[in-house]
């Protein structure tokens, strides 16, 4: 029997929420915390691989979008898998996607902890933990639109952060207040824009400190997928979903190519270090600037240090708030494909999937309790896990795709969103991510690839068990 309207989710996401809630997924800690252990290893030349990967992200999101616009279906990607792949497909891309996202989810509670214990070391870590995981599980559980407007003022936050950075940035440039080190020259001095990698013959480095820092570099783009997701209820979806999808690319130059240019001429590529962002750059020029504020000296390395970590606390707000939202959607999706169970695909009255938060939120629960509990190897396998699942998201989504087209052209259909050169862009974005896992094998990140035959072959077992119950 079909479901009543009211049984269905509802269209509760304006254009105004899907735009920033696109612009969000483009900027997260990645941006702002994650990109100092890249430019160790690449130097300046960091800046290519951010935009050869910012384009792959771009070919996936066309892939995706024409996929959603034509359908705007709850389970995304997990449904068309389903539908143009096979039972298997659609189980393991849906599982997989949930596995990926309360992985993410645990990581992010964690950060959240640190970046309160910033302000109030004497809070333990779980507590404020804990606290943010029950306020964001509770948002969702209200409406769609509340989880719309908490993520269209998280990224409102970003947006304006890293737009202030980059303006202030050009500021110390162009007036010199930045110092003498503060040069464009940067950009190719210290060993050239290439330094880190085999020395060539005229001394300066290769090309393989960027081969290294690539795959880094490409899953901080993780998220952008989140637009997906958000079809099922984006108000005007053929409107909304290709707008928020032809912008990925202009945010990516923005926010990621444009900032890196300007950061990394503020300083010598050298002073960052792993556990730094370049952003740290721009605040470290500050030194000795000082202003009055209620009668009392205020010196900006201080002001900066706690605008800096409110930024991040936001973004990690941001990410695990659409963490939540996007776990509880594919749920709801896999069990209205019968590969989960069909309780949690019922609503309540506001057409809110509540058993599929509880239970993603009882997941992710868990995963803090054994961040807390095992040793530091434990958490580093588990992110591994983060890293195999989303080589695997992405390879399946173009894949899908391909099997999307030739059902279409099969069928003589003509989509309302076309791809980006199809199939070239497919098959790019194939080679390019099968490449990253050599690279992976390469560079010493052997366990993430070592773990995707295993992580599949368990998905595959936990199908057949599935499917031998559905015939029982």
């Amino acid at each position: 029997m079909a479901k009543s309207e009211e049984q269905h989710l509802k269209r509760g996401l304006q254009n105004r929420h899907i735009q920033l809630i696109a612009l969000g997924g483009a900027i997260g800690t990645g941006l702002f915390l994650g990109i100092g252990p890249a430019a160790v290893l690449a130097g300046p030349s960091v800046i290519l691989g951010y935009a050869l990967a910012g384009v792959i992200a771009f070919f996936i999101m066309r892939q995706l979008g024409e996929m959603v616009v034509e359908e705007p279906v709850s389970g995304s990607f997990s449904h068309f898998a389903y539908k143009y792949w096979g039972t298997f497909a659609g189980f393991a891309s849906g599982w997989n996607y949930w596995i990926l996202y309360i992985l993410v989810s645990m990581s992010e509670l964690t950060a959240i902890g640190v970046y309160v214990h910033f302000w109030w070391p004497e809070i333990p870590l779980w507590a404020s933990s804990c606290f943010f995981f029950v306020a964001i599980n509770a948002l969702n559980l209200t409406s769609v639109k509340v989880y719309g407007e908490a993520e269209f003022w998280f990224s409102i936050v970003k947006v304006v952060a890293i737009i202030a950075m980059i303006i202030f940035g050009v500021y110390l440039l162009v007036s010199g207040s930045g110092g003498p080190q503060a040069t464009v020259a940067n950009l190719w001095n210290d060993g050239g824009f290439f330094p880190k990698g085999l020395m060539q013959a005229d001394g300066h480095g290769g090309y393989q400190g960027l081969l290294a820092a690539i795959s880094l570099i490409m899953f901080s783009f993780g998220g952008l997928e989140l637009i997906g997701i958000t079809a099922a209820e984006a108000d005007q979806p053929e409107k909304t979903i290709p707008k928020a999808t032809n912008q990925v690319i202009y945010r990516i130059l923005i926010f990621y190519v444009g900032a890196l240019i300007i950061l990394f001429s503020l300083s010598p590529w050298k002073s960052i270090t792993t556990d730094s962002s370049p952003f740290v750059m721009v605040f470290e020029s500050l030194k000795g600037f000082q202003f009055t504020m209620f009668g009392k000296t205020v010196y900006f390395t201080s002001l900066i240090a706690n605008v800096l970590n409110l930024i991040v606390l936001t973004a990690a707000l941001s990410v695990y708030n659409s963490c939540v939202y996007s776990n509880s959607r594919m749920l709801y999706g896999l069990a209205e494909q019968g590969n989960a169970p069909k309780f949690l695909s019922k609503l309540n009255k506001n057409s809110v999937p509540v058993q599929a938060i509880l239970v993603s939120g009882l997941f992710a629960a868990i995963c803090i309790i054994v961040n807390k509990l095992m040793p530091e190897k434990a958490l580093e396998v588990l992110m591994s896990l983060v890293v195999s699942s989303l080589i695997i998201n992405w390879i399946m989504i173009s894949v899908v795709h391909l099997k999307f087209k030739q059902n279409k052209q099969l069928h003589q259909e003509k989509t309302k969103f076309p791809s980006f050169i199809y199939p070239v862009s497919n098959y790019i974005c194939l080679i390019f991510l099968t490449g990253i896992l050599v690279l992976m094998w390469i560079t010493g990140m052997k366990l993430p690839v070592a773990l995707m035959p295993g992580w599949l072959l368990f998905l595959y077992i936990c199908y057949m068990i599935v499917k031998r119950n559905k015939a029982s």
